[in-house]
């Protein structure tokens, strides 16, 4: 389905449910990018939280090639893919047919020329009959979702695989940054890891390591960089920092800046260094008909 998109219109037929015969499809950029894995979760407010912070997404948010082929792998032979929560369309296969789901304009604003067509739903009530597509992905997103075991639900009614890659704040290991810095961020992470395989019906759960060099900038990206928290920018394209009060942001920022300085995060951390990869707590489910 990939072309030309700057103003799509995809007609009805077996993918489109119901009412929507006719449903606008935009082009361009995808819409939730490499979303956040920011462990606290928006509800409702999140189109509007992605409507302001979006705008410098691609700067720092760019699909990470080891995690990219992880995702496909575990696609398998799918030829038809839904991407929900697709923000600017990083993670989505070159080489199959696939549609994206973002709800956010200002994400679906900077979706690349030549990316999927791209059509403004909800997760949750997904516009497809069941059965539409032979695989459905979701990546760092689902904890954005004002009901994410509703949408992880139609992800499975839609598609006959479902692959959803997101972060296991409370059964995964903890790390320097939510450890020393931001111990309050996961503790209302919503779903846990054992939460959406229940809402999945059962999923093969995968560990995906973060590599040091990781370049996409979501929350745990720099876990051996971490002077790139410092960078204004940085923090702007990471949903935990947009939702904390700016006060609490300075508190952050002084304190890491402190500890790097004065030496107290090295001696606390620096046998990273050596560490290639780090198991930050991201999960790779998959779930299969």
């Amino acid at each position: 389905m990939r072309g030309p998109q700057d103003e799509t219109t995809v007609s009805g037929g077996p993918n489109l449910r119901g009412p929507q015969d006719e449903t606008t499809v935009s082009g361009g950029p995808s819409s939730r990018g490499p979303q956040d894995e920011t462990t606290l979760s928006t509800g409702p407010d999140d189109t509007a939280l992605y409507d302001r912070i979006g705008r410098s997404y691609s700067s720092t948010r760019r699909a990470d090639p080891r995690l990219e082929a992880q995702v496909w792998r575990a696609l398998g032979d799918a030829r038809t893919v839904l991407n929900v929560g697709a923000g600017t369309g990083a993670y989505e296969p070159c080489d199959r047919e696939v549609l994206a789901v973002e709800p956010s304009a200002a994400m679906r604003a900077q979706r690349p020329p030549g990316a999927a067509p791209v059509i403004d739903a909800q997760a949750e009530a997904l516009p497809f009959d069941d059965g539409a597509f032979d695989a459905a992905m979701a990546v760092l997103t689902v904890h954005h979702w004002s009901d994410p075991a509703a949408g992880l639900r139609e992800l499975r009614r839609v598609a006959r695989r479902v692959v959803v890659l997101g972060y296991d704040a409370l059964g995964g290991p903890r790390t320097w940054l939510t450890r020393d810095y931001l111990p309050g961020a996961i503790v209302t992470a919503r779903p846990t890891v054992r939460e959406a395989v229940g809402a999945l019906g059962g999923a093969r759960v995968e560990v995906v390591p973060i590599p040091h060099d990781c370049t996409d900038g979501f929350l745990h990206a720099y876990w051996r960089r971490p002077g790139a928290y410092l960078d204004e920018l940085v923090r702007a394209n990471i949903s935990v920092f947009a939702l904390m009060a700016d006060d609490e942001v300075a508190a952050f920022v002084a304190a890491l800046e402190a500890d790097l300085r004065g030496g107290a995060w090295e001696r606390r951390n620096g046998a990273l260094r050596a560490r290639p990869e780090l198991d930050c707590g991201y999960r790779l489910l998959v779930a299969e008909r």
